[in-house]
């Protein structure tokens, strides 16, 4: 086995390490920093929906309440608001998802499904949840969403969901007393949940890395081009070099062409230590022959 095939198998096996460890770092690296930039847009969303809420409660109802003896308005209702704006988001961004679900909602369209639902008995079994992060499939694929507990913290709320007979008759007229009753101060009712596709971070993340490994590979590449012309170059060729003169010289061939010995580096100085040893054996085969 030659110095340049030995030379070549450590440089591969060293690289096939370097690049798996490499790749597995990047990969999990932009995984998780597309997992961040996931869970940032949900919890911008999950921050918007509580401004608008806020804001409706703030800015907005107090000018409808002589309206709302009349006639009931859903839009003056925090959790209507937030749905409804967020809804518009929707319709340029469909992947996005935002609900107000509920196990006993008013609007029928809060009522929680299967998967919701588990998140809300998670929070009414475990009060000091106050998020949950997870993961789910769904028609378009994977999403991540977070989760936060509605809990009725203000007595204010149960004069539209205590008991039929405390609500407004506008609500009532609306949308009936079946639902949306019985709920009680500091009791957890619902769940806003958000969800954000996975899909486009997760494929730039992809993409990134395969970039990056594609780079990365295109550099070995190049260096190994590179070191094995300066191996041939440096270290091969003078050594074939040196060995043919020492098989010429072996069967008493002293003509052979010196070595050049003005480097500083060890091929120079083997090439000097060979040039006088041709030289003594020389002399040596002359005093022998005279």
């Amino acid at each position: 086995m030659g110095i340049r095939l030995k030379f070549n198998l450590i440089l591969i096996a060293v690289f096939l390490g370097g690049f798996g460890i490499a790749g597995g770092i990047s990969h999990e690296l932009l995984t998780h920093n597309a997992r961040q930039e996931i869970l940032r847009n949900a919890r911008l969303m999950m921050e918007t929906s509580l401004a608008i809420r806020g804001y409706t409660v703030a800015q907005v109802r107090p000018h409808l309440e002589m309206q709302l003896l009349r006639t009931f308005l859903p839009q003056s209702v925090p959790a209507y608001a937030a749905t409804e704006t967020l809804n518009e988001l929707r319709k340029k961004y469909p992947d996005y998802f935002y609900k107000e679900a509920t196990l006993n909602p008013t609007n029928p369209r809060n009522r929680a499904t299967d998967w919701e639902a588990d998140i809300v008995t998670n929070f009414r079994n475990n009060d000091t949840t106050k998020e949950i992060v997870g993961e789910r499939d769904t028609p378009i694929g994977r999403a991540l969403y977070i989760a936060r507990p509605i809990k009725i913290g203000n007595e204010a709320c149960l004069a539209c969901h205590s008991t039929p007979g405390a609500a407004p008759k506008s609500m009532l007229v609306l949308y009936g007393e079946a639902n949306g009753f019985g709920w009680k101060l500091n009791e957890t009712v619902g769940a806003q949940v958000v969800s954000v596709p996975m899909s486009v971070p997760i494929q730039s993340a992809n993409k990134t890395f395969l970039t990056f490994m594609a780079c990365l590979f295109a550099i070995f590449v190049l260096v190994f081009i590179v070191l094995n012309v300066m191996l041939s170059w440096l270290i091969v060729q003078p050594i074939q070099k040196m060995a043919a003169a020492a098989d010429a010289v072996s069967t008493g061939d002293f003509e052979v062409e010196e070595f050049s010995d003005k480097g500083k580096d060890e091929i120079s100085v083997l090439g000097a230590s060979f040039n006088r040893m041709r030289r003594s054996l020389k002399k040596a085969m002359q005093m022998i022959e005279g």
